[in-house]
């Protein structure tokens, strides 16, 4: 039997999630746990009997093929390149970087040390989507010419505090546009293509929705993202707080359409062909409920409707092989690209920018040094605000009720903190 990959995971939040797939079907073994929730830190580290630390450079001396990290979104490049350097195969939760100047240090590590980096984004890897790559590489719609692809998940003021402990925690402040990677992964999954330049919008700040003026978020209601694609088709992008909760992704080609169905069909997928251009025997419509290609039953057991188990179970053939993943450091950084990209053209007018190819050295000169940032830890008088309309000031009454929530420990879920 191959050895499964060693692997310690940063983060006890969405890390949760990665260590119930650390089992032998995916080829993963979990033995470290990282985090600053000491409390939870030594109960799940009894629990799966590994060791667990505080600090995550004594982590890093563990004995271990890889780290996972599922710390916090605007802290992810930095943990990945000191991973990097530790000599760790690297997986690791989106976004890759908060900053173009953090993208070129990202990808020139993973270049310099050689190590596995695959961005660890569940959508593309569902049924449906895995079922549209596998129909638009055989040719079933023709060639890409437009897509949609929409991430809307609300919630309730009550969870997102206790998802978001502290003025400060980064979905407190995240610009709309940021969050791009799960409307976005699985069209580049399903087509092959990569976004070469952006258009960004967003839905500004509503101070009328009451359920949003119970937290202490400041950002944008949702985002808007038009991209041109290195194929020339045009993809529309919709994320975040927008009531109507759903992932949906839909695929124009010049021969047909493939999508996922709504509703109670949202695993579903949709084939439709027009009556001029299907072949003989075949029908216009097709709505159909596709089974994993691989590993079926394990898959349909793992959250995200199967994607978490097959984002681990790919991140393990690739550190087996030595092969990079699919979804690499360069399409990750490439993403968080269009997030950053889109939100600088939204606060400048939304004209149109390009998305760096960060693969090319000489286009990397150009944004080594670009640190253009949200972060309230770090942001300067050139930095964006989290809102096209400045930055919010929470209400009274959402400082109270977050506060009230922070205090009950018991009904937080992420804790109060990751290691730094």
């Amino acid at each position: 039997m191959t050895r499964p990959v060693r692997v310690g995971i940063v983060g006890l939040g969405r890390g949760l999630s990665f260590i119930k797939q650390s089992q032998p079907s995916v080829g993963m073994e979990l033995v470290a746990l990282c985090d600053t929730w000491e409390e939870r830190l030594e109960e799940v580290g009894r629990k799966h009997s590994v060791t667990t630390y505080t600090d995550f450079d004594a982590f890093l001396e563990h004995d271990m093929d890889a780290v996972i990290l599922a710390n916090y979104f605007h802290q992810h490049a930095p943990f990945a390149i000191k991973a990097l350097k530790a000599g760790k195969h690297v997986m690791s939760e989106t976004a890759a970087c908060l900053t173009p100047a953090e993208g070129v240090e990202l990808v020139r590590e993973v270049e310099r040390s050689g190590l596995v980096y695959m961005l660890a984004d569940q959508y593309p890897f569902m049924g449906f989507n895995q079922e549209m790559r596998a129909r638009y590489l055989a040719g079933d719609i023709g060639r890409f010419q437009y897509g949609e692809g929409e991430y809307i998940h609300p919630m309730s003021a009550q969870f997102i505090n206790s998802i978001s402990v502290g003025m400060d925690h980064w979905r407190n402040w995240l610009p709309a546009t940021y969050y791009c990677s799960h409307a976005l992964a699985p069209l580049m999954y399903i087509t092959d293509t990569m976004p070469v330049a952006v258009n960004g919008f967003v839905v500004p700040h509503d101070p009328e929705d009451e359920n949003k003026a119970r937290t202490v978020r400041r950002m944008d209601t949702a985002g808007l993202i038009v991209l041109e694609m290195d194929n020339g088709a045009l993809v529309k992008l919709l994320q975040y707080d927008l009531r109507g909760e759903g992932n949906w992704v839909r695929v124009h080609g010049n021969r047909g359409l493939l999508e996922n169905g709504r509703g109670a069909h949202s695993q579903y997928v949709r084939l439709r062909r027009e009556r001029f251009d299907k072949q003989p025997g075949q029908s216009e419509e097709q709505l159909y409920l596709p089974e994993f290609p691989i590993h079926h039953e394990e898959a349909v057991r793992s959250g995200h409707d199967g994607g978490d188990f097959f984002m681990n179970y790919f991140f393990a053939e690739a550190v087996r092989s030595g092969q990079q993943p699919y979804f690499d450091v360069y399409r990750g950084v490439n993403m968080a690209m269009v997030g950053i990209e889109a939100y600088r053209s939204a606060v400048t007018g939304s004209g149109r920018l390009i998305i760096p190819d960060l693969r090319d050295e000489e286009v990397r000169k150009t944004y080594e040094n670009d640190s253009w940032s949200p972060d309230p830890s770090t942001r300067g008088p050139a930095d964006p605000d989290p809102s096209v309309l400045g930055d919010i000031e929470p209400t009274p009454d959402g400082r109270a009720y977050a506060e009230q929530v922070w205090a009950n420990t018991e009904d937080l879920l992420y804790g109060g903190g990751t290691p730094g």
